[in-house]
């Protein structure tokens, strides 16, 4: 397996350059294989995709993931559909000049907001935005500025700052401990994604910060309402590359590949097939057309390192954030105007106990029961997407 995902990653890296899946389908194939007689030799129940996920999300199992994914269909397909039958708001302010110490500014602001603590942990530039955790009193992020694109710098910095929120909220004395770890990728993606999408994008957060970005950028926003920015920066359209998705049309592309990952492993697709599939589904559930390989089926790394599995939990995470989120608001009444207030501490506080020094204790569908009274369920995202871009596009 060491040798083929050596294998395999430079032979996605080469087709990345030619831009053919041809040059990646021989040595996938054989990581498939070698996927197939893993899922054999760890052992499952029902599926032997079961097993991959496992690896990713302890205790998931593909029935309850493909009939999540069922609500998927049934109820975003429409609403997706909806939502472009009405006119698009304008975002192209976002699209200007920022320059690239104001926007490094605004977003450290940002970060200290929210309650990343700058004592143990640091913000630096990188190509790609990550967070890496040495322990709780050392978890440090990257972000990307793109100076004609303001989009880049906050989603980035949130979501990692949301991922690191959750590593420098750990118990140290349990330090090397299953409760001083994260629970699952799932969680984790639910701290991010609840602070990129359910805080940062919200109307409240913004009544407390924009003024303080209109005055660091008044060429720019200083014409644009607080109305006509919220909108904006919350536009729905369908595109080609999953990591520029908006929070709608994100679980299309990670549907997409979960169906593809399942069908892998159950020998429903061949690899050779892949591209045709692939292809097929962006034009079935986006009505979008693949130009090209690497626009398409080669745009992610995931599988040349042998992460099959791993897509799934990136919707759970939106799903469960949604959730609690949901509970959160109920056990803290005034929470939404506290962030309107620009004070969300509360919520940190909340998450801290509910979620970050609970570790491994629970697994992820019993810390959700838990913390909410029920397992994940798919309707409190699409309650919350309903809501918002009800009130966004006047469905």
């Amino acid at each position: 397996m060491s040798k083929t995902t050596s294998e395999t990653f430079h032979a996605w890296l080469k087709a990345l350059e030619e831009n053919d899946y041809k040059v990646y389908q021989p040595v996938l194939d054989k990581m498939v294989r070698l996927k197939k007689e893993e899922a054999e030799l760890l052992g499952y129940e029902d599926h032997p995709y079961d097993a991959l996920m496992d690896a990713y999300e302890k205790g998931a199992k593909t029935q309850p993931t493909s009939e999540t994914f069922e609500d998927v269909k049934k109820q975003l397909i429409p609403f997706l559909e909806e939502i472009q039958s009405q006119p698009k708001p304008d975002d192209s302010f976002m699209f200007q000049h920022f320059n690239k110490h104001d926007q490094w500014q605004f977003g450290m602001d940002l970060l200290k907001q929210i309650g990343y603590d700058f004592e143990a942990g640091r913000q630096d530039i990188a190509p790609h935005p990550f967070t890496i955790s040495f322990g709780c009193n050392d978890v440090r992020i990257t972000t990307r500025i793109d100076e004609k694109n303001f989009n880049e710098m906050v989603w980035s910095t949130i979501h990692e700052g949301g991922h690191a929120l959750y590593e420098q909220g750990l118990r140290e004395d349990q330090y090397g401990m299953p409760v001083g770890e994260a629970v699952s990728l799932g969680i984790h993606e639910s701290q991010s994604r609840l602070w990129e999408n359910n805080v940062v994008r919200s109307r409240a957060f913004w009544e407390a910060n924009y003024p303080a970005l209109q005055k660091k950028f008044p060429d720019q926003l200083g014409g644009v309402s607080l109305d006509a920015f919220y909108k904006g920066m919350n536009i729905v359209q369908p595109s080609l590359i999953r990591t520029d998705a908006d929070e709608i049309t994100y679980h299309f592309h990670i549907l997409i590949r979960f169906e593809i990952e399942k069908g892998m492993i159950e020998g429903t697709y061949s690899t050779e097939e892949l591209r045709d599939v692939w292809n097929q589904k962006y034009k079935d559930y986006l009505g979008i057309d693949i130009p090209e390989d690497k626009k398409g089926i080669l745009q992610d790394i995931h599988w040349s390192h042998g992460g099959i599995g791993y897509f799934p939990t990136y919707s759970f995470g939106s799903f469960y954030a949604a959730q609690f989120y949901h509970q959160a608001t109920k056990d803290i009444p005034t929470l939404e105007d506290d962030i309107a207030n620009g004070d969300p501490s509360g919520l940190l506080q909340w998450l801290r106990t509910n979620i970050h020094q609970q570790g491994k204790r629970y697994r992820a569908k019993d810390l959700c029961e838990k913390v909410t009274g029920e397992p994940l369920n798919f309707q409190y995202f699409m309650d919350y997407a309903r809501k918002k871009y009800g009130d966004i596009y006047d469905l």
